[in-house]
C-alpha cells in the first residue's frame, strides 16, 4: 500500500495528532503523517511531531497571505491530504481550491448542530440528550462540508463541559482513523 503524504494542522494539545501518528504506523493505514502545521506557539501537540521525528512548521495565521507559506510547505513535503485536528482557524478558500475534497476536519458535535466554538456549553444550555463528534470534508461553509462519519453517546444529567469534552475526545480517537480509512476506501 502506498500511503498518502498527509499534513495534520493543530492548535492545541494534539491528542488527535498523537492518535493519528499511532494509527499511521500500522501497515494497512492509508496515510503517512509527513508534516504538522501549527498556528499557536503554545500548542503542546507539536511535541508529538518532535517525538516521532515528523517535520513541523509554525505558521502565523494572523498575517496576510499566510496561505502562501502553508502551500509552499505542503508542496515541499509532497502533501496530498490534510487533516484538521483542533485547528482553530477557518481554512481559506485558497487552500480549499488547492486541495478540493482532500481536507477533512473533526468537530466535537453532531453536525449540523453546534457548528463553531463553545459546543459543550451550548449543548448543556440546550439540554441535549446526545453528543458526539463528526468527521467531515472542509468546504467554504464553517463546519458545513459533507459528513464522512459520526459517533454518538448519550449525555448523563451530571455531565458538565469537562466530562463532555473527555467523552467526546475518546470518541474522536476512534472516529478520525475510521473516517480516514473510509475516505480512502471510497477513492
Amino acid at each position: 500500500m502506498v500511503k498518502k503524504n498527509t499534513c495534520v494542522f493543530i492548535s492545541g494539545q494534539g491528542t488527535n495528532l498523537k492518535n493519528l501518528i499511532s494509527c499511521s504506523r500500522e501497515n494497512n493505514f492509508p496515510i503517512k503523517i509527513s508534516l504538522v502545521i501549527y498556528n499557536n506557539r503554545k500548542a503542546n501537540g507539536v511535541l508529538y511531531a518532535k517525538k516521532f521525528n515528523i517535520p513541523y512548521v509554525f505558521i502565523n495565521t494572523n498575517i496576510k497571505n499566510y496561505e502562501n507559506k502553508v502551500l509552499l510547505n505542503l508542496k515541499k513535503y509532497n502533501i496530498s491530504f490534510i487533516c484538521l485536528a483542533g485547528f482553530m482557524k477557518i481554512i481559506s478558500n485558497k487552500l480549499i481550491k488547492n486541495y478540493p475534497n482532500k481536507i477533512i476536519n473533526i468537530h466535537p458535535s453532531l453536525l449540523p448542530k453546534f457548528k463553531g466554538l463553545n459546543t459543550f456549553s451550548r449543548m448543556i444550555a440546550n439540554n441535549e440528550k446526545k453528543a458526539g463528534c463528526t468527521v467531515h470534508y472542509v468546504n467554504k461553509k464553517l463546519d458545513g462540508g459533507n459528513r464522512i462519519l459520526q459517533k454518538i453517546f448519550f449525555i448523563n444529567s451530571n455531565d458538565n463541559e469537562s466530562i463532555l469534552k473527555k467523552k467526546t475526545q475518546k470518541l474522536e480517537h476512534r472516529a478520525f482513523p475510521e473516517a480516514i480509512i473510509k475516505v480512502f476506501r471510497n477513492i
